[in-house]
């Protein structure tokens, strides 16, 4: 299961990979990605009131305005610079290391980002030959916040793909050999981050399934090419659709051009709908990985 261009990519965090270092540096993870949420509800407290901010965080948590949406994208920010914590101060290791080699991983983000972007293109269009978009934004509003909501998608992403990609990924596979391990610990808990009954009703664990998967393909995409590049471009443009252009009602829908006619809970089109968007996320898997191990 090991490549070369994953050894590479290993090869830092071979340096100081004792346990007890990724524990600690797991728990400055954990610590900053609560942190960066947290003081976004502490600079909203200190500038507005604590009536108005709770008003606020409410907004936040349900996703469905501008505003809540950009707000709930910039706690993101405490994520980010979790992993790259723990890699300065824990493992002794320059922050450049959890990404891979740059070139590599600019080409393989625009590369990854652009099948994925083209596919979902195609299954929209069939989509809209089966069921009615409803609108959400007028087309000017979400244009002028597009270039902002990509802005904040490349970041939720990117803090995203350093964790579970970078970190995690390259800590676990430098003590332990097994795929099961470093491909299949970080996608666990990857997919039980989106334990979320009360939005997803009798479908969470098939989302909590469908999200594992995800996480297993794109960790295979970075055991190819030996840098975080294709995973986050696959993760971005996948966001874009369902944050930007068509969100599942009931989910994030604050940035969205159009949502869908039926819910997150839905119990009786969602399964199938979770099954055809799985063989799309395969379909694109088994693209990238035909182009990107030229």
């Amino acid at each position: 299961m090991m490549t070369p261009r994953l050894e590479r990519y290993l090869a830092p965090a071979r340096l100081r990979a004792q346990i007890w270092r990724l524990i600690l540096g797991g728990a400055i993870v954990a610590a900053l990605s609560v942190t960066g949420f947290a003081a976004i509800f502490g600079l909203l407290w200190l500038l507005l009131g604590a009536e108005r901010a709770s008003h606020i965080a409410i907004e936040m948590s349900r996703a469905d305005t501008p505003r809540g949406v950009f707000l709930l994208l910039s706690g993101f920010a405490g994520m980010a610079l979790g992993p790259v914590a723990a890699v300065r101060l824990v493992h002794r290791r320059r922050a450049i290391t959890l990404f891979g080699p740059p070139a590599q991983v600019h080409r393989d983000f625009l590369v990854a980002a652009a099948v994925v972007a083209a596919i979902n293109a195609v299954a929209l269009s069939i989509w809209t030959l089966i069921f009615d978009v409803v609108p959400n934004l007028q087309f000017g509003t979400w244009l002028v916040l597009l270039i902002p909501g990509l802005a904040g998608l490349a970041l939720q992403t990117g803090a995203e793909e350093l964790v579970f990609r970078g970190y995690l990924l390259q800590q676990l596979a430098a003590r332990f050999r097994s795929p099961l391990v470093w491909m299949g610990l970080p996608g666990l808990v990857f997919g039980l981050a989106h334990y979320d009954p009360a939005t997803n009703g009798p479908n969470t664990w098939l989302v909590v399934g469908a999200t594992f998967l995800f996480a297993l393909l794109v960790a295979d995409l970075t055991r190819i090419t030996g840098s975080i590049g294709a995973a986050w471009g696959f993760h971005f443009a996948n966001n874009v659709m369902a944050i930007l252009v068509l969100s599942l009602d009931g989910t994030i829908t604050g940035l969205s051009l159009w949502r869908t006619p039926y819910g997150a809970g839905d119990g009786t089109l969602l399964p199938g709908l979770l099954a055809m968007d799985t063989a799309i996320m395969l379909l694109a898997w088994a693209i990238l990985r035909r182009v990107l191990q030229r």
